[in-house]
């Protein structure tokens, strides 16, 4: 167990910190699986940008890799396009 107070402090910010990342983590991937079962072409392209954004942001925030980001982006387009 931590002896120092900052320490103690340090424990309770990143369990803060690991939850808020969990969630938006959760809250993203169910944004990526309604974007993916989505039939109609038009409500797809107005989710689209909404879950782009999701993603760049969980990125900018060393959530998710860079490059997994790059990857979802590329086929949510293709999938979008698909449509």
């Amino acid at each position: 167990m931590a002896n120092h107070k900052s320490a103690l402090k340090r424990i309770r910010r990143n369990e803060a910190v690991r939850l808020r990342n969990k969630y938006q983590h959760k809250t993203m991937r169910n944004a990526l699986r309604k974007l993916r079962t989505e039939e109609d072409k038009k409500s797809a392209e107005t989710l689209f940008p909404t879950v782009i954004s999701m993603i760049d942001r969980l990125a900018k925030r060393n959530i998710i890799h860079d490059n997994k980001a790059a990857n979802l982006k590329s086929k949510l387009a293709k999938h979008v396009a698909a449509l």
